[in-house]
């Protein structure tokens, strides 16, 4: 996957500027938050460029209501504290979504940030692991609940394996990357821009690729939050929907400020970035579709119950309402 810069999209961002303080979505003084809680994540170039601007606070402070940015240092930091409300709005992975909301995490999918190619499964040069099949009895670093886990367990059943076939080493993604640097692990479930990093600087190998198996980028929202906020929930995407076509049409800046929040050179950001494609914003059918392959092959690999009924979920977690109202 690349980092696609359209003709088309370079001309809607230089209309993009006026859209979100131009919609007819007015919050009412009696309902609204008095803020709004959103992550930002290294995953989601867009929420970088977003906080970075200001334009949220910008188009909020008419009404009164504040801005304040989490970081999530994954899928997992961002399910989490969405469930526990400390989040509104939070950046995962779709399959990573799709397990929250089958163990009960009240939670929308709402809107498309990336169509990356984030994860692969990443060894040092000399390890001589070269295939899925030689992790068996090995180590590997992975982040439980997100995409690169169910990457891991997807490549693992695609090989004949399952996951009690290896040595799981449970770690948040950087730290996963540092373990397989020092030798503590055979294998790392990789994630970018530490993945990139890796490959950059420490002449790691992607010895499994699949961009297939990516699941696409998703905000998420909390569902009594959407319930409770519905013009809120669409004035925030259309901020969004600035961000990420000013991304496409600015691709330098989304590279010095991903640079700066992610403490890479510019080099590490710019593999990173050939490997995100943000020409996608609308979420439908196409992202129901992976997540609920995705659902279905973890399902199949034991770690969904038989008796979970995956396309259900995958209906009830996305919410098309709020990107058609801004006409995608």
């Amino acid at each position: 996957m690349s980092f696609q810069v359209s003709r088309r999209a370079v001309l809607a961002a230089a209309v993009a500027a006026p859209l979100a303080s131009s919609l007819p979505f007015p919050v009412s003084a009696a309902d609204k938050p008095s803020e709004i809680r959103l992550d930002y994540a290294y995953y989601n170039p867009v929420s970088l460029l977003l906080k970075e601007n200001g334009w949220l606070e910008e188009e909020l402070k008419k009404d009164g209501i504040g801005v304040r940015w989490v970081l999530s240092l994954g899928s997992n930091k961002a399910l989490e504290f969405l469930n526990a409300r400390g989040l509104d709005f939070g950046s995962t992975a779709g399959a990573a979504a799709l397990v929250a909301k089958v163990n009960g995490n009240p939670i929308k999918s709402v809107y498309v940030y990336s169509k990356p190619e984030w994860t692969a499964l990443v060894t040092r040069g000399d390890s001589g692991i070269t295939k899925v099949a030689d992790l068996k009895g090995k180590r590997i670093a992975v982040t439980r609940g997100t995409d690169p886990h169910i990457f891991l367990v997807r490549a693992l059943a695609g090989a004949g394996l399952t996951d009690k076939d290896a040595k799981l080493v449970l770690l948040q993604h950087q730290d996963g990357r540092l373990a397989l640097e020092k030798g503590d692990v055979d294998a790392w479930a990789g994630l970018d821009p530490m993945m990139a990093q890796a490959e950059l600087e420490n002449g790691a190998k992607l010895f499994y690729r699949n961009p297939d198996a990516n699941t696409w980028g998703i905000l998420n929202v909390r569902e009594a939050f959407a319930a409770e906020n519905p013009a809120l929930v669409t004035r925030v995407l259309a901020v969004y929907e600035r961000a990420r076509k000013h991304a496409l049409a600015n691709p330098a800046e989304l590279r010095k400020i991903l640079a700066a929040a992610a403490k890479q050179p510019d080099t590490v950001i710019a593999r990173q970035l050939e490997r995100t494609d943000l020409t996608h914003a609308a979420i439908g059918p196409a992202q129901e579709r992976t997540i609920i392959e995705a659902g279905l092959a973890l399902q199949e690999a034991g770690v969904l119950a038989a008796t979970v009924d995956v396309k259900a979920v995958a209906a009830s977690l996305f919410d098309a309402s709020f990107t058609k109202a801004l006409g995608q």
